[in-house]
């Protein structure tokens, strides 16, 4: 489909709010989101080998102003290593300092012949006795994956995590720490920390019980059993779940119509939505947002103009239709 035609349909699904009948009765397709195009995204930037990434695939679509992150060990259903994670960490930096860029989805690379995954978590083979993972890539062993974990909470754009097949352990706790997540009808979630001798005191368990509360966040640790895409919606674990056949054009669907809104707005919707969870760290981030958009104001752009000026500043000035 065209660019001209997409945006014509996306103008389209916001103009159906705006319906001049005084009497049609009330009704949510009002939104527009089924007008919204759902062919799959293609992307048209492959930064893979450029920026010399092994675990992780890197593209860009600049025409769906989106970025697509992917786990790409499907000989170890995704599991991550160090420099799994390190190079996760870098692609989220790019994508997310790039202004084309408006969603970033995190997904995993599938292959024919293997079961599919979104991600399996740590992988145990590189666990170390050392306190964390090591895969002979960094002087220690690390859990850079708590650093990723940060880095997706003050990452100012939508993350949006897609899940085919598992979604367990570490890699469980990295898509409820995605703003959204959209699953095909073949995916299943879980914890399996306690079976290994492991988990996760943070996020993993503070968010979990945020998302589907405290009984069923103990269920999911205590137990660790599995759930599939249907239970994970009805616990509120998942944002929605789709036929696999049919996910790439319904995220496609999603991505649009976010990408279509006020970034700003999303950003420091994104910012006041982890606040509360996220201490003075998270307030400090969303007051990062408002001191931006105070610089564009007007008595901002006087605070500066007066001190460039090395006059008084006139913060209290009346416009000239009070004059």
């Amino acid at each position: 489909m065209s660019s001209t035609k997409e945006s014509k349909k996306n103008f389209a699904s916001m103009e159906a709010a705006r319906n001049p009948s005084k009497t049609a009765p009330p009704t949510k397709t009002r939104d527009g989101f089924h007008l919204i195009p759902n062919h799959p995204i293609t992307y048209d930037i492959d930064l893979t080998q450029k920026q010399g990434f092994k675990d992780i695939t890197l593209r860009i679509s600049t025409s769906d102003r989106c970025a697509r992150i992917a786990f790409n060990r499907p000989n170890v259903l995704h599991a991550f290593r160090p420099n799994t994670i390190n190079e996760f960490r870098k692609a989220l930096e790019i994508a997310t300092d790039d202004v084309l860029v408006s969603v970033i989805l995190f997904a995993s690379e599938l292959v024919e012949d293997r079961t599919p995954s979104f991600c399996a978590g740590g992988d145990q083979v590189v666990r170390s006795s050392g306190g964390g993972y090591d895969d002979g890539t960094e002087d220690v062993p690390r859990l850079r994956v708590l650093d990723l974990q940060v880095q997706m909470r003050r990452c100012p754009k939508p993350i949006i995590a897609v899940v085919r097949g598992y979604a367990i352990g570490g890699g469980h706790i990295l898509h409820m720490m995605c703003d959204l997540t959209i699953a095909g009808d073949d995916a299943v979630f879980g914890q399996t920390g306690p079976r290994m001798g492991s988990f996760d005191a943070g996020y993993g368990s503070v968010h979990m019980a945020r998302l589907v509360g405290q009984k069923k966040a103990r269920e999911m640790w205590f137990t660790c059993n599995f759930y599939n895409a249907d239970d994970a919606v009805k616990m509120g674990l998942i944002n929605a779940a789709y036929p696999k056949e049919e996910l790439e054009g319904e995220v496609a669907r999603w991505v649009r119509r976010i990408s279509y809104n006020s970034p700003t707005a999303i950003a420091c919707t994104k910012a006041a939505l982890n606040a509360d969870e996220d201490g003075q760290a998270g307030i400090a981030l969303m007051g990062g947002h408002l001191t931006r958009l105070f610089y564009m104001s007007e008595e901002g752009r006087e605070g500066r103009q007066s001190y460039l000026e090395r006059r008084a500043p006139e913060f209290h000035k009346l416009p000239s239709s009070r004059l």
